[in-house]
């Protein structure tokens, strides 16, 4: 197309302006959108920027593009944090193709790569760890990259992405990666108030646009109407007769399908037997040209027995080349694994799936397991997984269709639908950019089902971003050893949590200055010249009160108490027919706005409160932490009343998690000191352990022996003192200690093999090496600690725990 020479003078005069956006486009292999190249103009005049897009959107060429910025300036450094460790090495391995290794580092708490590099790849909470610390690490930091941000809303590990944008230097740029959420200009506007000049760049738009189907039957059908007369949002009519034919609850038959009787009146005619099985879809999908596919299953168990379904069935999506390639692929990214635990691994049953093109993914498998079927996926080489919805964030595993078995989801307690932000999570899977011309997602029809609810399931877009934010006893002594009280407090202040309730707090204001006015009004309609007539209403409504209190209890009440309250019924009636305002001729009008003036004041009151709580909520909890604190001596309060730390609180500052004080106070007492490498591993363990809902209690035979059962004892009493102090300091506390997994824990520190812990825990293999991960991150915490005995112990059970495939690496 040939330019004007006025748009070619516009263009070029763009260009001069941001000429950093212009090389970087330059070395891509495909243009920018929009949404990118307006992200990235933003960047390079100085602003922070908020970016939320829909998953595969290309979010994360905005990141890149300040990776871009920072290294072509002599010493400016980037740190690019993800939420989760499998995200961090995935972004790890694209910078050290494009810049090197040498530039590149990568820090996830049990990983330290490079950490000088200028380009350091980290999970969040290496972040926040650091800037309490004041890490020289921080200096020359120009850009922060916020991965996922949305994970703020996460109710265990929210908290740490509040604190790192709020105590990030102001020198340093943002750029926060979002899902599509229905409040980003909320998330914006606390953005530019916490960090100043952020832009908001929303793009709903779907790289690849999503086709969605139901498949009723053996029969793909739209979800939507496909006329050109119809509206998009319009339900596919055909679809509709199906679901009325079988009796679904659906829009015009919900309120008529049952007779008098109460019974349906019609009988299905698609039937749950009629539904087509895992293998059926596949070959469905497969003569479509619709895969590869994932199909959401929401249990693990579900999608390991999908994965043996389908094999079963004899389903292969391989040629022999690819098979070849896949073992070989298998073969390196395993070598590291020990030939005794690979049956105890099922490695055969998984590498006969993964040849076949089929696969499972869920938190259970071994993270070796996943991290090859992500790459095979990403290949091309497995055509469908059978997956958890925790791939729904964060890996990189487009997919051509998404499969939804159900709607449905166990969340713990009960099976609930899923969200619309869920669903939308969910298919966002669908459609590869620069591969598919359209992603497709499939519902399987089940009985009951109503399009309709579907439908608009399928077409909103609410995902609201809510804070999770709550301070901490470690955030506590970190923030005031920092900046001291007062300017922690105003900090806390600065939260996205107290953003949204002071927000709230504006609304309910605004509602009670209009309330106050009709309450005016109320006042003057109410008011006699012969006298206070609120005080009359007053005695009324005092009068009406006792009459009803004794209504219907004459039989219960003694003689004294009825005589009490004739007594005090006569009174309030004299007092009443004394009172100047009741010969009024007008009394009854005026009482009845007096009436409507009460009730309005009630809820006035009423909402004045909720403001009380609302305003300062989050200071008011740091208050509490601090006089627990100080109680127990962590913090020392001088005459002026600033606040220092102890030498115990020296000690919290290093222990980050749920159980933080508890953890400081088994050392300060010694509670763990007669503890040996191995029983203190379990006790870790015990800590970081949450146990499932159907697990029972671990009778004490089932206990490690020695030391430990005393120590346990020791921390249990101490966990109860806590729990009582922080009731009476109107704290929430801690979920009880749970030793479900202190004897594997010991057993493996002591060097048993994978096979006899994991039959004695009864746990999969993925699940074992995330708990002990995270054991692993207490003991890593402890061995820093002064107390030179627990610190020696806890190194030694570091090295006797990191084994196996505890210790595999997918970057190393």
């Amino acid at each position: 197309m040939t330019l004007s020479p006025a748009e070619r003078y516009a263009l070029s005069k763009k260009r001069a302006n941001n000429p950093i956006v212009d090389d970087f486009r330059q070395g891509l292999k495909f243009d920018l959108d929009p949404f990118q190249i307006e992200a990235c103009r933003l960047l390079e005049a100085g602003n922070s920027v908020l970016v939320a897009a829909p998953t595969g959107a290309g979010k994360t060429i905005v990141a890149e593009f300040a990776v871009f910025m920072a290294m072509q300036q002599r010493s400016a450094k980037v740190f690019y944090t993800a939420p989760i460790k499998a995200l961090s090495n995935q972004k790890f391995q694209e910078f050290v193709a494009e810049y090197g290794p040498d530039e590149v580092g990568l820090l996830t708490g049990d990983t330290n790569i490079n950490p000088t590099a200028r380009i350091v790849v980290m999970t969040t909470e290496v972040l926040r760890n650091m800037l309490y610390a004041g890490s020289d690490l921080l200096t020359n930091l120009a850009f922060v990259v916020m991965d996922e941000v949305h994970y703020l809303a996460d109710r265990f590990r929210g908290a740490v992405w509040e604190e790192v944008i709020i105590h990030l230097p102001a020198s340093v740029r943002m750029v926060s990666l979002s899902a599509t959420v229905s409040n980003a200009e909320e998330f914006g506007d606390w953005l530019q108030a916490v960090r100043g000049d952020t832009e908001v760049i929303v793009s709903e738009d779907r790289p690849v646009p999503l086709d969605q189907h139901m498949l009723v039957r053996h029969k793909l059908l739209d979800l939507f109407d496909g006329t050109g007369q119809a509206l998009s949002s319009r339900v596919n009519p055909e679809l509709m007769r199906v679901a009325r034919s079988s009796g679904a609850p659906t829009s015009r038959n919900r309120n008529d399908q049952r007779g008098r009787s109460g019974k349906a009146r019609y009988r299905p005619q698609y039937s749950e037997s009629a539904r087509m099985d895992r293998a059926e879809i596949t070959d469905l999908l497969d003569e479509h040209n619709l895969l590869p596919a994932i199909f959401f299953i929401f249990s693990r168990k579900g999608c390991d027995q999908a994965v043996k379904q389908v094999l079963r069935a004899g389903v292969r999506l391989t040629t022999a080349e690819e098979r070849d390639e896949i073992r070989a692929i298998v073969d390196d990214r395993c070598r590291t694994l020990l030939d005794e635990d690979l049956a105890v691994l099922g490695y055969w049953e998984w590498l006969e799936g993964l040849e076949r093109g089929v696969a499972a993914h869920h938190a259970g498998l071994l993270p070796a397991f996943k991290e090859v079927v992500e790459e095979l996926f990403q290949k091309r080489l497995v055509r469908v997984v059978f997956a958890t919805e925790t791939l729904a964030l964060g890996i990189n595993m487009p997919a051509r269709t998404v499969v939804l078995e159900s709607l449905e989801k166990y969340n713990g307690e009960g099976r609930v639908p899923i969200t619309p932000g869920e669903y939308t999570q969910l298919t966002g899977r669908a459609g590869r950019r620069g591969i598919d011309v359209e992603g497709h997602s499939v519902i399987q029809w089940r009985d009951g089902v109503d399009p309709q609810s579907v439908a608009s399931l399928a077409s909103r877009r609410t995902y609201p971003l809510n804070s999770s934010f709550r301070p901490t006893y470690n955030m506590a002594v970190n923030l005031i050893d920092q900046f001291g009280r007062a300017r922690t407090r105003d900090s806390l202040e600065l939260s996205f949590a107290q953003f949204q309730a002071d927000r709230a707090v504006v609304d309910l204001a605004r509602k009670v200055r209009q309330q106050e006015e009709t309450l005016a009004g109320y006042e003057k309609a109410m008011t006699c010249h012969l006298g206070d007539f609120s005080e009359y209403a007053a005695l009324r409504r005092e009068l009406s009160d006792v009459e009803r209190s004794g209504a219907g209890r004459a039989d219960t009440q003694t003689r004294a108490e009825r005589d009490s309250r004739q007594k005090k019924i006569t009174e309030l009636r004299r007092r009443m027919k004394a009172h100047p305002v009741s010969n009024c001729p007008d009394r009854e009008h005026h009482a009845r706005w007096a009436e409507r003036w009460y009730r309005l004041k009630r809820e006035t009151d009423h909402l004045l409160a909720q403001i009380n709580t609302r305003t300062g909520a989050i200071a008011k909890v740091f208050d509490r932490i601090t006089e627990v604190l100080l109680q127990l001596e962590y913090l020392r309060e001088d005459a002026e009343g600033e606040l220092t730390l102890t030498d115990t609180g020296k000690n919290l500052k290093r222990i980050y998690g749920e159980r933080d004080l508890l953890v400081a106070e088994c050392i300060r007492r010694g509670v763990w000191a007669n503890l040996d490498p191995a029983g203190l591993a379990a006790m870790a363990c015990s800590l970081v352990y949450e146990p499932r809902r159907d697990e029972s209690e671990i009778p004490e035979r089932f206990l490690p022996r020695g030391a430990f059962r005393g120590a346990l004892e020791k921390t249990n009493e101490l966990w109860h003192d806590l729990q009582e102090l922080e009731t009476r300091h109107r704290l929430p506390g801690s979920s009880p200690i749970s030793v479900g997994l202190a004897k594997p824990m010991n057993e493996w520190a002591r060097g048993a093999s994978l096979d006899t812990v994991l039959f004695d825990a009864d746990l999969a293999a993925g699940d074992f090496v995330r708990w002990t991960k995270q054991t692993i991150d207490l003991l890593d915490q402890l061995q820093n600690l002064p107390d030179v005995k627990v610190a020696t112990t806890a190194r030694l059970a570091l090295d006797l725990v990191k084994r196996g495939i505890v210790a595999y690496s997918s970057v190393s």
